[in-house]
């Protein structure tokens, strides 16, 4: 950790930002942390990515993509790749997380309906470019690894009895039929963690530069219905009714060619998928890296996923979530992490 802090203050020094006041940012669940440089009117954004753990290259791929397509990624000043180190454009605090819950100079101003249309416009202009290069594909092989989070590390924490092979293998078949059935139009451009607390509300910016965009390092090719179910089916803040259905309806007069009750169907696997997904990152972040707050977002995930998977082809997986960790196993409290994992984690 010392040798670490030295690189950062080399790196700093090396920029001659050393005597801009540093300001460090709360951290999400991944290994990058940052920092915002503020040296007087003037900031810049410092992003430590150990590079044991983070590939910064893959940022800076998709970044230079993004910009090109006349989005608002952040600019790059500059990256050292061997230390994982990145300065970058600050956006500044507001985030849609940030404006939509009054946290914001700017909150009065602004409403979910405007922030998150202005999200949808973003990816209907991303469904029209080309594709990246160097992007790896969101395959059947990727999305079903995903899915896989949740019994390896949720199921042995809520109901062992039902930890067996063929459980799991039921799971998997499931699944596997499932993930034929998630084309609706050519593949895109997927940002994959595309929900309020990546999206930077931008108002002095025109048309859809005014959505900031973070967080995008693990972008793949893939389906177009996927990002919309990561921004209207978030962890983290609960999206109306009526913006959840606005945006699909906005998206799909923009998008002609795709059919409606295919989207929806589609819809419903992918979300499912994601949801899926989600419990199992939470379960694994408060087991093995000792996050035990992320539980705390079990119920909204929960939530997206019992309403999901009432969509008739999600029958067999609903009977299996039936069966296998039934409602009365999915609330609080129920996920148990023994001491001896505490100690580990």
């Amino acid at each position: 950790m010392k040798n670490r802090e030295k690189l950062i203050s080399n790196y700093i020094e090396k920029h001659k930002l050393n005597n801009a006041k540093r300001i460090k940012l709360s951290s999400d669940a991944s290994f990058r942390s940052y920092e915002r440089l503020v040296e007087g009117d003037k900031s810049i954004m410092l992003m430590d990515a150990p590079p044991e753990k983070e590939n910064i290259s893959s940022f800076v791929n998709i970044d230079n993509y993004l910009r090109r397509r006349g989005l608002s990624a952040p600019e790059i000043f500059d990256f050292d790749e061997k230390n994982g180190f990145m300065l970058l454009e600050d956006f500044g605090n507001d985030s849609f997380t940030n404006v939509l819950s009054g946290k914001s100079d700017i909150s009065s101003d602004y409403n979910e309906l405007e922030l998150y249309q202005a999200a949808i416009d973003v990816l209907i202009q991303l469904d029209r470019s080309t594709l990246p290069q160097k992007t790896p594909d969101y395959d059947g092989e990727l999305l079903m690894k995903e899915v896989m989070l949740l019994p390896d590390w949720y199921l042995p924490h809520t109901n062992p009895e039902e930890n067996t092979n063929t459980v799991v293998e039921e799971y998997i078949a499931i699944w596997e039929r499932l993930l034929n059935f998630t084309k609706v139009s050519d593949d895109v451009v997927v940002l994959r963690d595309y929900h309020a607390d990546n999206l930077m509300w931008l108002p002095e910016r025109l048309g859809v530069n005014n959505v900031g965009l973070l967080d995008f390092q693990d972008a793949v090719i893939g389906s177009p219905v996927y990002d919309i179910v990561s921004l209207l089916e978030d962890a983290r803040r609960d999206v109306s009714e009526q913006t959840v259905e606005h945006c699909i309806n906005h998206y799909l007069k923009n998008r002609k060619s795709i059919d409606k009750d295919t989207f929806e169907s589609v819809y419903s696997i992918l979300a499912a998928q994601r949801n899926c997904k989600i419990v199992g990152i939470f379960a694994r972040l408060a087991v093995r890296d000792n996050k035990p707050r992320y539980l705390n977002y079990l119920p909204r995930v929960w939530k997206h996923l019992e309403k999901g998977i009432q969509h008739p082809v999600l029958e067999p997986l609903n009977k299996w979530f039936e069966s296998v960790l039934p409602t009365d196993i999915r609330k609080p409290g129920s996920f148990i992490i023994s001491r001896k994992e505490a100690v580990v984690g």
